[in-house]
C-alpha cells in the first residue's frame, strides 16, 4: 500500500478566474474541502497560493495537535485484571 498526502490542493476555473481549494482525504474515494480561495487572474497565480498554503495548513495542523497532546491525560485502564493477594498461610 503506498502513503499518500493526506492533505493537498486543487486549482478548479471558475468563471474566467480561478478558484484554489485545499482538500483532505476523508476515505479512499471522498475528499472534503478543508479551505478554498477564489478571484485569481491565473492559473499559475493560483497554483502558487496553493502550494503555499498547503505548506502553512499542515504545519498550523500539526503545531495544534502536539499542543492538544501536551495536554491529554490518559485515562486509567478500567479492565486491568485485579491482582489477588496471596494469603499468609501458603
Amino acid at each position: 500500500m503506498t502513503k499518500g498526502k493526506k492533505y493537498d490542493y486543487r486549482v478548479v476555473p471558475n468563471n474566467g478566474s480561478w478558484t484554489v481549494e485545499i482538500v483532505r482525504r476523508a476515505t479512499s474515494t471522498k475528499t472534503v474541502v478543508s479551505k478554498s480561495q477564489a478571484g485569481f487572474a491565473t492559473e499559475a497565480e493560483a497554483q502558487e497560493w496553493g502550494e503555499r498554503e498547503v505548506k502553512s495548513f499542515v504545519q498550523k495542523l500539526d503545531e495544534q495537535n502536539r499542543h492538544r497532546s501536551l495536554h491529554h491525560v490518559p485515562k486509567p485502564n478500567k479492565w486491568k485484571p485485579s491482582i489477588k493477594k496471596e494469603s499468609a498461610d501458603e
